[in-house]
């Protein structure tokens, strides 16, 4: 007869033999594929696993051989659909308002298809043909554009997509631009967004979010309008405990957590919805509906809690280059000034 400690023993094995089949072969096996089901998703944990491995064999700012080099590394996503919760709880974090989605004459936000690119994104970070370590990424740029309203995404079943577009060996490390896209049932492309994230080279000094910045873009006198915001400590976690999920901003910000960083930040995706959202408060939703092009460069890191400034003001292009209005914003640290995010806003 079995005593108790073997039933113990026995049930544990089975258990982790189930769970080992659950959550890292069956994620295995789904990663044979470049087009996933949004109902079939290879679990976190298999992810994570990925990650470490990939960023305790690979150093920060060295470009590795891939694999495969006539494989591109991108991944698809099909039958997604908008989760009203969900969406929600984003504008709450973002500073929309958790109502803000059951308002008359106002589109999904911009940034909200980024948030729900995040299992994509760390399924491109991990990819075998990943040339970068995942570890240590840097948010430096982003250009985001809208072709046709967010909303579109609301009427059906949409594809998700992320791929790598290329890879730039620069004096502070390597470059890798990162393209996400959202296509509405009728096969039409609603946003898109490009990430340019940074592998910094260990030996290289300076800040890369800093270096070669102009401020040329700043008013020269008045039409500036400013607002200023407290940053609660649950910015960032915001985005994960009350959408229970982990966003791609602050996953590029856990190695620094591992090696024992005790600065918390402010994720680039929380800083860059806050300006939208202040925008759109003061200026109305037309400086933001579709079809609409927004840039963004991403400075020093915002540490929480604090307060910052967002400054707002318009723009036109001169010469024979383009006379469409626009806007300019820049958010800065509430007693050192010290930048943030610095973007423009044009209606295509």
């Amino acid at each position: 007869m079995w005593s108790p400690q073997s039933y113990v023993a026995a049930s544990v094995a089975a258990c982790s033999l189930y769970l080992a089949y659950a959550y890292i072969y069956c994620s295995h096996k789904l990663l044979k594929t470049n087009v996933l089901n949004n109902d079939r998703l290879p679990s976190l944990v298999y992810l994570y696993m990925k990650y470490l491995a990939k960023a305790l064999t690979r150093r920060t700012g060295r470009l590795y051989v891939a694999s495969s080099p006539r494989r591109d590394v991108v991944y698809t996503l099909i039958g997604c659909r908008m989760e009203t919760p969900l969406l929600r709880r984003f504008c709450s974090a973002a500073g929309y308002g958790w109502d803000y989605p059951d308002t008359d004459f106002r589109d999904v936000p911009l940034c909200f298809p980024e948030f729900l690119c995040r299992r994509l994104l760390l399924m491109v970070l991990t990819d075998k043909d990943f040339r970068l370590s995942p570890a240590g990424l840097v948010h430096v740029r982003q250009s985001l554009k809208t072709l046709q309203p967010v909303d579109e995404l609301k009427k059906g079943p949409f594809m998700l997509q992320v791929k790598v577009l290329e890879y730039r060996q620069t004096d502070a490390g390597v470059e890798v631009d990162i393209c996400l896209t959202a296509t509405a049932r009728t096969g039409c492309s609603v946003w898109e967004s490009v990430l340019t994230l940074l592998s910094k080279n260990k030996s290289h000094k300076g800040s890369p979010r800093t270096e070669s910045e102009s401020h040329s873009d700043e008013p020269a006198s008045g039409g500036v309008k400013q607002v200023k915001l407290r940053v609660p400590w649950t910015a960032g976690q915001q985005y994960v405990w009350a959408l229970c999920d982990v966003s791609s901003s602050w996953l590029l910000s856990l190695p620094a957590r591992f090696f024992g960083s005790r600065l918390q930040a402010s994720p680039s995706l929380w800083m860059l919805s806050a300006c939208l959202a202040e925008i759109e408060k003061h200026k109305g939703v037309g400086v933001i509906t579709a079809p609409v092009s927004v840039t963004a460069r991403f400075k020093e890191p915002l540490p929480v809690p604090s307060r910052v400034k967002i400054a707002f003001w318009e723009t036109t292009g001169n010469g024979s280059e383009s006379s469409a209005q626009g806007l300019s914003f820049h958010m800065q640290h509430d007693g050192s000034n010290a930048s943030h995010v610095m973007g423009s806003i044009l209606k295509s």
